[in-house]
């Protein structure tokens, strides 16, 4: 009888707690190896929401802005020798008619919001979205990680591709003007994402490119013509 029991009470072999072991140890680095992949996923998805947020912020203010650009002035209302490819000033007289505001204030554009421009500012490794406004709150960053922004003037309605992955649009319907003879503006910001990880490790993200574009009519057009 006390044979019986010592036998029953003996435990496990020094070569079964090894083959517990490794068994567990293989389990944990699976886990660990799984755990770190869908850490780097998540981190470039809060990245890239981040960043896409900011860039469509930033096209939203851009295009209600340029939209009302020229108003209750003559022409478009860009200051073409301060606007191009990547960098766009408009004016505006928005207190034109306001009776609570002076005449001199009424007749020229020197309140808030009625002279404003638009540019890329190059920092370290990295460029931001900048909005100036001499008359109001001087330089305001409208988003950061902005890879690259482009500005294309047309005087019709377009039609064009926004290629994925790409800097720029593609394939314009019609032929580019020049600012002064705008009335219609296509904006395309591109949004690159770093790489997460290291190239061939589990879970490496690859850096991408996300283009986005705004299309904007200018106030001061004849919209019947298009």
């Amino acid at each position: 009888m006390s044979a019986l029991n010592k036998k029953a009470s003996g435990g496990f072999s020094l070569l079964e707690l090894l083959i517990a072991m490794a068994i567990t140890m293989a389990l944990m680095t699976a886990a660990s190896t799984l755990l770190a992949q869908a850490l780097r996923v998540r981190s470039r998805e809060n990245q890239k929401s981040d960043a896409l947020a900011d860039a469509q912020r930033a096209l939203n203010i851009m295009s209600r802005e340029i939209a009302n650009t020229g108003f209750n002035m003559t022409g478009n209302g860009i200051v073409a020798a301060d606007s191009g490819a990547n960098t766009l000033r408009i004016r505006s007289n928005l207190n034109r008619y306001d009776p609570s505001a002076s005449t001199a204030r009424r007749d020229s554009i020197i309140d808030e919001n009625e002279d404003i421009k638009y540019f890329i500012n190059e920092a370290d490794e990295t460029r931001y979205l900048v909005r100036y406004d001499p008359y109001g709150n001087g330089k305001t960053v409208l988003a950061n990680r902005i890879d690259g922004m482009t500005i294309h003037y047309f005087d019709q309605k377009v039609t064009y591709t926004a290629p994925p992955g790409g800097y720029d649009i593609t394939g314009w319907s019609a032929t580019p003007v020049s600012p002064e003879n705008a009335k219609y503006i296509v904006i395309a910001i591109a949004v690159t994402l770093d790489p997460v990880g290291t190239q061939g490790s589990p879970g490496y993200q690859p850096p991408y490119t996300v283009l986005l574009c705004s299309d904007v009519t200018l106030r001061n057009t004849d919209l019947w013509n298009y």
